[in-house]
């Protein structure tokens, strides 16, 4: 068994090496504010597609799609994909043409333009904010293998504190790995390990799913026995009649076709449209077709990855129930793909599997931090320091690295805060967790961008932070059963117990944000000065 740890062990070392090393091959090619950011705009539309899927298949994705169809034993999850695409081609005929042509670093200038400074901070504020919370709960869900593998090679079970002190490490190391060829390199390595690590992730999915099928009594058979209904659609359709009890079972209940359908394009244009983690890679394309093509093509592969990552939780649950091992009671849902990539698969391959997981949080993570790097040194430090003095390039740059730097610091202090929060409560699952942080605060962003894109008069500096805070408390609201309690916003259950009237369903937040935000912003008039700056910026473009 050591011998076997030590196979996957130097596997796992190869894998570090070999994206640290590209990454800081990087190093020559981004001491320039464009080279950095941008990747001076000379990204193969290919290599852009890869970026993306790799941003977008975190940890969380790797494991938590897997609990999804562990626990549901179904595909109601992908759904999300239908959402997904209609998104992107929303994206890349509205947002991706604005932002080539405004000529855009940070998507935030735009707003600065549009509107004015507060607008541009305010926006700023909630991204890096957002991002860095978000960022630290998915990084660490890659450090669950470890906490497995500690399990396995010890023995015996391990308690709360010793997860949470593997957790903490494995968030540290792997931050610490990644921020430091990220702000070496710039954008151009984190496209260049992003296209390593999507072929690694490959890998590892499609060897798990051809592992798993061989360990079934009658492979795809046995596996179809134990997927359950609805497999793909779920209409949500309650159990009580009338329209009333139709619509908040569609906005209270997680996976079905109504949130696919609305909710996701609603996460999806956020994500991808005015979010900086995604867009910046997006802006490194040649130009706005090819940015475009990445962008679409990247939500076809979408669907079929992600059922991959779903079909191996159905196949996991398959062998647990129909084959001669037994899933331990201590293990939870979130814990279950990980158990049979420890204990079931053949070193070497067990330690490529636990590389792919790596890549996924080692992808999205650098993707993260060079974006808040970008947005917090181009719309707060460069403006404060450019005000004072001139700054030449080499400044630039420096500040853009020091700033990827500082924000790796803040991802960690997130990551080892989720850590002790899920090492001591077992029960929480991986995906609400993720995607429901985003909810609260990107579709107030939506909703300004919106405004921006799709008016020409309405939306101020000041209105458009007060829409905001109200996106923000209506979402707030409309998520928290017990503050609605509070208020008296209830209602009586079947059985005359007091509850709350409608607990949002976390794909719903992105969207009542989004409406909520818009519509209190275009009731504020665009100021002169604004209108002004923006007839000067198009003339210039």
């Amino acid at each position: 068994m050591n011998t076997a740890f030590v196979l996957d062990a130097l596997v796992v070392v190869f894998y570090f090496v070999l994206i640290v090393g590209i990454g800081l091959a990087q190093r020559s090619k981004s001491n320039s504010v464009e080279g950095f950011t941008l990747g001076d705009r000379q990204t193969p539309w290919w290599a852009v597609l890869a970026s993306i899927l790799a941003a977008e298949i975190s940890a969380a994705t790797f494991l938590g799609a897997p609990e999804s169809g562990f626990k549901n034993g179904n595909w109601t999850y992908a759904q999300f994909a239908i959402g997904t695409i209609l998104a992107r081609i929303i994206v890349s005929f509205l947002f991706i043409p604005l932002f080539y042509r405004q000529g855009v670093v940070s998507l935030y200038e735009y707003l600065g333009t549009r509107f004015g400074p507060l607008s541009r901070t305010w926006a700023s504020a909630t991204f890096l904010v957002t991002r860095v919370l978000a960022m630290g709960t998915r990084l660490y869900v890659s450090a669950i293998i470890l906490v497995i593998a500690w399990q396995f090679a010890v023995g015996r079970p391990v308690g709360q504190g010793e997860k949470f002190a593997i957790f903490a490490g494995a968030v540290i190391l792997v931050t610490a790995l990644t921020a430091l060829y990220t702000s070496v390199g710039g954008i151009r390595a984190v496209i260049w390990t992003d296209f390593i690590q999507v072929g690694v992730l490959v890998a590892a999915l499609g060897f798990s799913i051809w592992f798993l099928l061989a360990k079934l009594p009658a492979g795809w058979a046995t596996a179809t026995e134990h997927m359950k209904s609805p497999l793909f659609f779920d209409f949500a359709k309650p159990a009580d009649p009338g329209t009333w009890a139709w619509i908040k079972n569609v906005l209270t209940s997680e996976y079905t076709i109504w949130a696919a359908v609305i909710g996701s394009t609603f996460v999806t244009m956020a994500t991808h449209g005015i979010d900086q983690d995604t867009v910046q890679r997006m802006l490194t394309a040649k130009n706005r077709r090819e940015s475009a093509k990445a962008t679409i093509l990247s939500g076809l592969v979408d669907l079929p990855v992600v059922s991959c990552f779903i079909l191996v939780g159905i196949l996991v649950t398959a062998y647990y129930k129909t084959g001669t091992a037994q899933l331990p009671g201590n293990v939870v849902p979130r814990e279950a793909f990980p158990y049979f990539i420890i204990t079931e698969m053949p070193a070497g391959m067990r330690g490529l599997v636990i590389a792919g997981i790596m890549a996924t949080a080692m992808g999205s993570l650098s993707t993260a931090l060079n974006a808040l790097g970008t947005s917090f040194a181009r719309d707060f430090v460069l403006p404060y320091r450019e005000a004072r003095g001139t700054l030449d390039e080499a400044a630039r740059v420096r500040v853009l690295r020091w700033s990827t730097t500082l924000f790796a610091g803040f991802v960690v202090l997130v990551g080892v805060g989720t850590a002790a929060y899920m090492a001591f409560d077992p029960t929480a699952a991986i995906i609400p967790l993720v995607l429901g942080i985003l909810g609260f605060t990107f579709g107030s962003l939506l909703g300004i961008f919106l405004v921006a894109v799709f008016t020409r008069t309405r939306g101020s500096d000041v209105g458009n932070v007060i829409a905001m805070i109200a996106g923000f408390v209506a979402v707030v609201f409309l998520s928290n059963g017990d503050l609605q309690k509070l208020v008296g916003f209830t209602t009586l259950n079947p059985k005359g117990e007091v509850v709350p009237a409608l607990v949002l369903a976390f794909p719903w937040r992105i969207t009542l944000g989004t409406l909520v935000t818009f519509l209190v912003a275009v009731c504020f008039s665009t100021s002169s000065s604004a209108k002004q700056r923006m007839i000067e910026k198009n003339a210039s473009c």
